[in-house]
């Protein structure tokens, strides 16, 4: 019979589509004295009775829920465990009440597509992770796209902020019926905000892929 740990294991793997172990220790065995171990012996259960998948191309090892339709050598693999890093420095930072990984708004031909909704210290934000650079058109068309869904009525909230996560400064005007932020980090977002106090930057953990020689 599966616990509600077990269980809630298999709802995050569904909902970010790819968690490493660390993660999955931090998340859910952080009350134990060694989590890690605890998440390896969990996970390898869940995994022997079909419940989860699992790569062995990148240490430590990252697992999938079965419902989880994508190839376990994916260059989008490390787009989600970005994904799920800005989960887990958020939920450090202050009141988080709502995370979504790529909700879908709109058409599908010409949908707003953030990689992230979350709504955090009572305020809604559409987030864009970019670890590949961006072209100043491709993020134009980007946020021409939001702009079209905020126009929509779509929206219940329109006071949702729009906040690039990019090493790249893009060059954006402010014709638009939202507030847009560029930062490095989440955390250095909230350092820029006026009047914040300074808050100690998370370092991320390091995954990497193993290549066969």
């Amino acid at each position: 019979m599966l616990t509600n740990r077990d269980k809630a294991i298999i709802r995050d793997l569904n909902k970010f589509r790819v968690m490493d172990r660390d993660s999955i220790a931090e998340l859910h065995f952080s009350n134990l004295k060694n989590p890690n171990y605890a998440a390896n012996n969990v996970l390898l259960r869940l995994l022997r009775d079909g419940l989860i998948q699992r790569s062995t191309a990148f240490v430590p090892y990252v697992y999938f829920g079965t419902d989880v339709q994508i190839k376990k050598n994916s260059q989008k693999l490390g787009h989600f465990l970005a994904i799920l890093n800005v989960y887990k420095e958020i939920r450090k930072l202050g009141s988080l009440e709502s995370f979504l990984v790529e909700p879908k708004y709109g058409k599908k031909s010409e949908c707003a597509e953030p990689d992230i909704y979350c709504y955090f210290r009572k305020t809604p934000f559409f987030i864009e992770v970019q670890r590949t650079l961006y072209s100043e058109k491709q993020m134009i068309e980007k946020l021409d796209r939001y702009a079209d869904l905020f126009n929509s009525g779509l929206l219940a909230d329109k006071n949702t902020r729009v906040l690039i996560l990019s090493d790249q400064r893009y060059a954006i005007d402010d014709d638009y019926p939202f507030k847009i932020f560029q930062a490095e980090s989440f955390t250095s977002f909230l350092n820029s905000l006026k009047g914040n106090k300074v808050v100690p930057q998370i370092k991320q953990p390091s995954i990497k892929r193993v290549v066969n020689s």
